[in-house]
């Protein structure tokens, strides 16, 4: 995968390169997981209470009650 920098970011990455005394390549894989990271964890809090709720009011759902009856049993 090719990525085009514009020259603060490239200048940027040099300098935060060599005071790591990282690789490029390695200090934009750590940015890349980072992002990933907070991203994920900010989709998942926005997508929990939109989710809540979504089986109810189904006509094609099972009789959960009635399935959980029967597994205790």
């Amino acid at each position: 995968m090719q990525i085009y920098l514009t020259g603060k970011q490239r200048d940027a990455l040099v300098l935060i390169a060599k005071s790591s005394g990282k690789r490029q390549n390695v200090v934009i894989r750590e940015a890349i997981d980072r992002l990933i990271e907070r991203t994920g964890n900010d989709q998942k809090e926005s997508i929990v209470p939109k989710a809540a709720g979504m089986w109810q009011n189904r006509a094609d759902s099972p009789d959960f009650r009635g399935l959980r009856l029967e597994w205790n049993r």
